[in-house]
């Protein structure tokens, strides 16, 4: 959900994983007070809610050693290095007391009271409770310490700046732990303590505005993730990609498997079903997308007027062209009318995700392809192959144009302008 994801932050806004403090303060505390690194249980249920955050994601560079640190985030101000949360007394967080790390979580503040940049979604982990951040510390404690120095972040002027983050937090930032609605049942507020909290969804699927921050009054909505250039489509209702008509075992489905019923997912959200989703209880799962599905409408989530002549014209030209590709190169997974071939070949009609208002998504899926995730449900899924090399930005924005248009779908035509500036797009 988060935005899937989950590489990209705003250094004054979002981001999809805990950036913690960048150097162990000097004079560190005894960690007396850190939970008994022998309490097996309590170390389990650490890593199961730190699977549950996504840590491992953003504070472990690819085949190197785990929670190490130094995983680059770049974002629109510079590029943020993730920091060592290893076991480490000199780098990492093995000077730290549990209650130093409770307040991390809950205020965005280090040990020695450095403001944390909101690229360490504490906005959302302030709702964590003191029970659960204790059992996470005492996990990430019974870890392999990396003794790997961290790196420093390299940001532009202003925004390296710390100080620029007592306004930031003063628009954005409200701590306090989760409180359960008594009007709602004990699963709907167990999905939405994980998907308010932990799960830190609100990161990428809400929009950023001019700040780098979100607002409140468009939750779940949806937004361009920054960098990426992937979409995190509305989570809130069936007028865009979001999930009101959709069952609550399709929703488990995309959520445990990384497929379902109505489609697979791609990009950054693969990446947070592999790290994180897949490796939940199936009744935690359950309960995020009984919250997600009380989630309210919104009826300006997909332009349902009609077309102006230009885009009437623009599908027109480019509709033959992509109908042709489309026959050629798409038919034989997704099928001649876009109904697909479930689970692994999503339907392309009738699609929210095809229709939505930003074609980033589409576009990005015909040039780079990808896979969904291996997943303990789903071990060796089928994938899409890139496009980029063998299509020409036209023949991409025909075929996209072609998938949005078509079956019935209402979908505007894409630009040749709009695939070409996607083509250098990092992954992910």
């Amino acid at each position: 959900m988060r935005r899937a994801a989950l590489l990209a932050c705003a250094v004054l806004g979002a981001g999809t994983a805990a950036t913690f403090a960048q150097t162990a303060a000097p004079g560190a505390s005894s960690a007396s007070s850190a939970p008994t690194a022998s309490n097996a249980a309590l170390i389990a249920r650490g890593e199961y809610l730190a699977r549950a955050g996504d840590c491992i994601a953003c504070h472990t560079v690819p085949s190197m050693p785990m929670f190490g640190g130094g995983r680059p985030m770049e974002t629109p101000f510079g590029t943020l290095y993730t920091p060592n949360i290893s076991s480490d007394r000199q780098y990492g967080i093995g000077a730290w007391t549990a209650a130093e790390f409770y307040r991390m979580l809950h205020d965005g503040k280090s040990r020695d009271g450095t403001l944390l940049y909101p690229a360490m979604p504490f906005a959302s982990y302030t709702k964590v409770t003191r029970a659960d951040s204790d059992a996470i510390f005492a996990y990430l404690q019974s870890t392999p310490a990396v003794h790997q120095a961290n790196r420093p972040h390299d940001l532009r002027f202003p925004y390296n700046q710390r100080s620029l983050l007592l306004g930031w937090r003063t628009l954005f930032f409200r701590p306090g732990e989760f409180k359960p609605d008594p009007t709602q049942s004990v699963e709907w507020n167990r999905g939405a303590y994980l998907v308010e909290g932990l799960g830190h969804c609100t990161m990428c699927h809400t929009a950023i505005n001019a700040l780098g921050g979100n607002s409140a009054s468009k939750q779940f909505q949806g937004g361009l993730i920054p960098v990426q250039n992937w979409y995190a489509p509305s989570l809130t209702s069936n007028k865009e990609a979001g999930l009101g008509d959709w069952s609550i075992d399709d929703i488990v489905d995309l959520l445990h498997a990384g497929v379902s019923n109505r489609g697979a997912v791609y990009g950054p959200m693969a990446e947070v079903v592999y790290d994180s989703f897949q490796y939940l209880d199936e009744d935690d799962v359950r309960a995020v997308a009984v919250y997600l599905k009380s989630l309210p409408g919104r009826s300006n989530e997909v332009d349902k007027a009609p077309k102006t002549s230009f885009m009437t014209e623009e599908g027109a030209r480019l509709a033959p062209l992509g109908k042709k590709i489309y026959d050629a190169q798409c038919a034989l997974c997704h099928a001649t009318e876009g109904q697909g071939k479930l689970p692994h070949f999503p339907p392309l009609a009738n699609n929210q995700s095809i229709q939505m208002n930003s074609s980033v998504n589409p576009i990005r899926m015909v040039l780079n392809g990808g896979y969904a995730p291996g997943t303990k449900k789903n071990p060796m899924p089928y994938g899409m192959p890139p496009f980029a090399q063998s299509l020409s930005d036209e023949e991409v924005a025909a075929v996209v144009t072609y998938i949005r248009t078509a079956w019935g779908n209402h979908g505007t035509p894409v630009s040749v302008h709009e695939v070409n500036a996607l083509r250098s797009a990092p992954l992910f």
